[in-house]
């Protein structure tokens, strides 16, 4: 049995948790801040509910000289469900990649907990199942870019 792969990134955000929770709740806000780097995001679906389901885009941009998209050269889709909401305190999304290549497919779990922290909150992300063809350098890269977008959304 292939031990899971699996990241954890932290980082302080200067603002209430359930500011917090609420941009993990709305299609617009997930869009501005969850594509990392230079990356853009685009929302298919989104129903901000526990079971609700959602499907979105990110896309590189056309000067991107690193390694091709998932889904296609430029493009990373990929569809999930909220799998689990604790208001204020806890987010997982159980998300999968539309890919042709056997190495991004799986269920990936993204798991965020936020914990109250002496003038905002403590925001840890923790990715498990992480498909073999995604680096795990790179996914932890790629959350720290997030949780950098989100606290700069968020105000924090």
């Amino acid at each position: 049995m292939t031990p899971s792969r699996s990241t954890t990134v932290s980082r302080f955000i200067a603002a209430p948790r359930e500011r917090i929770y609420r941009a993990f709740l709305d299609a617009e806000a997930v869009a501005t801040w969850l594509p990392p780097d230079t990356m853009k995001g685009t929302v298919h679906a989104f129903e901000g509910r526990e079971g609700g389901a959602f499907s979105m885009s990110l896309v590189y941009p056309d000067d991107e000289a690193s390694q091709p998209g998932k889904t296609s050269d430029k493009i990373d889709k990929f569809q999930g469900r909220f799998a689990r909401l604790v208001p204020d305190e806890n987010v997982v999304w159980a998300t999968v990649f539309d890919s042709e290549d056997e190495d991004f497919s799986g269920e990936m779990t993204v798991s965020t907990t936020l914990s109250p922290a002496d003038g905002g909150t403590d925001v840890t992300m923790v990715c498990d199942n992480i498909p073999s063809g995604i680096r795990l350098k790179d996914n932890e890269e790629g959350c720290r870019s997030t949780l950098d977008n989100l606290a700069a959304f968020v105000g924090g």
